[in-house]
Formats: C-alpha cells, structure tokens, sequence
C-alpha cells in the first residue's frame, strides 16, 4: 500500500448527476477503466490498472457538480480541531469509510471546500504524477493572507511566493506549498494558492482546482470538448509545461497538464 506524508494531497474524486456519463467522459478522456461495488453508488476509476480517482453519484442534487481533493492526515480528529481552531468550517466530521479509512470535509476561511483523509486499507491514489492521473491541487482565493496562515496552521505548510503568466501579457501572485520538514521551494511544492482577481466575476466563490496529467495538453482539450465538455481556458505555455482549464459534460471543472519533459 502506498504511504502519503503528512497532509499531501492523496485522493481526488467527482460528485456527479449522472454517474454512467461521467464514466463514459473520462474515460473516453483519459481512458480510465471502473469499477464499481454492487449497488454502491460510485465507481472507483484507474488507470493502466491502477486507482486514480473515484466518481460518485450525487445523493441530493442541490450538492455541487465538483472535483473535490482529500489530503492525508495521521490522526483525522487532531486536524479537524485545527481546522476548527485556525477559523476553518467543518463540514462533515469524520465518519469511517468502511475498512479503507476515515474521512471528513472542511473548508477554509475563504470558504474553498477540501477533504481529508486518514488511510485504513486504501491509502489514495496509486498512480499520481503520470498521464491519466493526478498531478497537482491549487486553491483559488480572495484572501491569500487569512487563507496562507490557515493551511500553514492545520498542515503546516511553507510557502514559496513566486509570479506566474497572467491576463493581457502580465503576471500574477502564485504561492507554493511545501510540506512541513522539507526545504520550501518549487521542488518540494505539493499544492498552491492563488488569486481571485478582478477579472472574475464577483459571485464566484473561493474553490479548489486539481491538475491530472496528460501526454498531450491541445488533444485532451479537443477530445473534451468532442466528448460534450468546455475549454474554459485553452492551453497555455506555462513554466511547468502546457496546461488548460476544462469542464466535464455535467460541469465538473478541472485541469490538464502536459509536464515539460512530455513536450516535444
């Protein structure tokens, strides 16, 4: 079984209305094989044989259509009284997921919504960092000062403040997370924090956005688009590699990334 340091992002999955399209969009997307227990409401997805994500079928239609991103934690009720404590929300105490471990959902003082996840039988993903799987989280916020101290209190992170490409030719705040132990930098990144600018709408709540990684980032744009989804950023050239932001057929949002080293 796979080990997750302290507070790394372990375990991603997808609250949707109808449960067989999205099984038929990612994996027309990515690939991805499922399978699913007998009469349970979700489908765990893989790649290449190993797991990457789940898909659920939303139990109340009023929850959002979202990708959500679990980080792993040693001792689940010691985290949620820091997340109580650092002027986050509880949304779900923890609650056993039968023998694969526990989990409860919490958000940030800017209102961005994550879970987290105290390994039993199953640690998390079992393939992350390669095409078709998990590679990256960041969230997306109006108030990095209060959202900063927050995940450095529950999770300890170390941040890294760097600049990336940004609207109209100019940059934009960026910071990095690292976590507790290792030297802060880009090398050691697990996740990040960015800025809601002005340039989005007012309405749109703080939230998280989960990178999975894929060989090539225009032909995965296209085949979502073809598989019924939306381009909500086309591919971009960023120090990383190429990315674009994309939207599922049922409007679950989420990014692709083709890592430097896959660019021709």
């Amino acid at each position: 079984m796979a080990v997750f340091a302290q507070s790394a992002p372990c375990w991603v999955d997808v609250q949707l209305s109808d449960l067989e399209a999205g099984k038929r969009f990612y994996g027309g997307l990515f690939g991805w094989t499922f399978h699913a227990g007998d009469g349970m409401p979700f489908a765990d997805a893989y790649s290449e044989g190993e797991l990457v994500a789940a898909l659920a079928a939303k139990q109340d239609g009023r929850m959002p259509t979202t990708w959500g991103v679990y980080f792993s934690t040693d001792d689940i009720r010691a985290t949620v009284a820091l997340v109580r404590k650092a002027g986050g929300q509880v949304i779900t105490d923890p609650v056993r997921a039968g023998a694969a471990g526990v989990l409860a959902q919490a958000a940030d003082p800017g209102g961005a919504v994550f879970g987290l996840w105290q390994a039993g039988e199953r640690a998390g993903f079992e393939k992350q960092n390669a095409p078709g799987a998990f590679c990256w989280t960041e969230v997306y916020t109006r108030q990095p000062e209060r959202v900063d101290a927050f995940y450095e209190e529950v999770f300890g992170f170390r941040g890294t403040d760097i600049r990336l490409p940004g609207a109209e030719g100019g940059t934009e705040p960026f910071r990095t997370w690292s976590p507790a132990g290792t030297e802060p930098g880009e090398d050691t990144a697990v996740g990040g924090r960015a800025v809601i600018t002005d340039a989005f709408p007012a309405m749109l709540p703080s939230y998280f956005l989960s990178y999975f990684a894929v060989a090539d980032c225009d032909l995965a744009a296209d085949t979502a688009a073809r598989l019924g989804g939306r381009i909500t950023a086309p591919p971009l050239d960023i120090p990383y590699g190429r990315m674009a932001v994309l939207q599922d057929d049922q409007g679950a949002a989420f990014a692709v990334l083709q890592p430097t080293e896959l660019l021709p």
